[in-house]
């Protein structure tokens, strides 16, 4: 069920952006555009997805993180879920404790039993939340603060359950256009006081918002399409991003961000990117 894990049932994050230490992960042994669920898998719903090519780029992603120190657990994939690499999705960690969601996507529900077994396996505490849609994607965490995109995969309904699971956090419900599926896609917190940002995702009230909270570093149209807002933080301003989202890199190196070029190409033809593919488990 899993490979590169340790025996241990402890859980701890608080942030988008504190050295991650331990990462749930899904190689895309069964990846296909079988269902077209996005407006970037409309885009190469005929090219299709090269299976080899994404898992020598998700291997090499693995190998990348592992050699930063971080403790890669590996979910074994099934036949029947050609989503399940973007494990971000399937739940998410506030605190010491597993949130796991409930998928809107027809073809994407069931993804969460095989994680839900593996964390009773490993006594990790999770609370599963009601039936209503909420995605990990949707979640960014940050201290005190919780910003939940309102898409098509995560509803009003599960912001509220949410909200009620977190006395002691802020909820910010964040409405954005939901052709760009996740607000990971379009929003992405990078450190206490920065976060990338696809403006014309949002209205200019919830730009107003995000501005209160962070300096916002914008993301062009294209390279938003490459998935250049859905970067991997792992601390200390170390950055997963792909090489061909140039802007993005030079913007991030000019603020002191060391920046890892992973090649993700195959990867983000179904929608998704770093952070799409990691639950984090523990950051410290």
């Amino acid at each position: 069920m899993l490979t590169n894990t340790k025996e241990s049932s402890a859980v701890g994050c608080e942030n988008e952006y504190a050295p991650l230490r331990r990462v749930i992960l899904c190689p895309p042994r069964f990846m296909e555009i079988k269902e077209v669920i996005n407006e970037v898998q409309e885009n190469y719903k005929d090219e299709n997805i090269d299976t080899k090519k994404a898992l020598e780029q998700h291997s090499a992603f693995v190998k990348a993180l592992e050699q930063n120190g971080i403790e890669t657990v590996l979910l074994k994939p099934a036949t029947q879920f050609p989503e399940q690499v973007f494990t971000r999705d399937i739940a998410f960690t506030i605190g010491e404790k597993v949130f796991l969601g409930s998928m809107a996507s027809e073809i994407r529900k069931g993804e969460e039993k095989n994680l839900k077994q593996w964390l009773e396996n490993q006594r990790i505490a999770f609370e599963q939340l009601s039936g209503t849609p909420v995605e990990g994607g949707d979640v960014l965490l940050d201290r005190a603060k919780v910003f939940v995109g309102i898409s098509s995969r995560t509803s009003e309904q599960a912001i509220q359950e949410l909200e009620q699971n977190l006395p002691n956090h802020r909820v910010l419900p964040i409405p954005f256009d939901d052709k760009y599926l996740h607000l990971d896609c379009v929003f992405n917190i990078l450190s206490p006081t920065e976060a990338l940002v696809f403006p014309e995702a949002f209205s200019c009230q919830t730009i107003n918002l995000l501005a209160e909270h962070y300096d916002l570093i914008r993301v062009s149209r294209e390279e938003q399409f490459s998935l250049g807002v859905n970067v991997l933080s792992i601390g200390n301003k170390h950055v997963f991003s792909q090489p061909q989202n140039v802007k993005v890199n030079q913007q991030l190196i000019s603020r002191g961000y060391r920046v890892i070029e992973i090649d993700f190409s195959e990867i983000i033809k179904s929608g998704g990117a770093f952070r799409c593919c990691t639950m984090p488990l523990v950051r410290e």
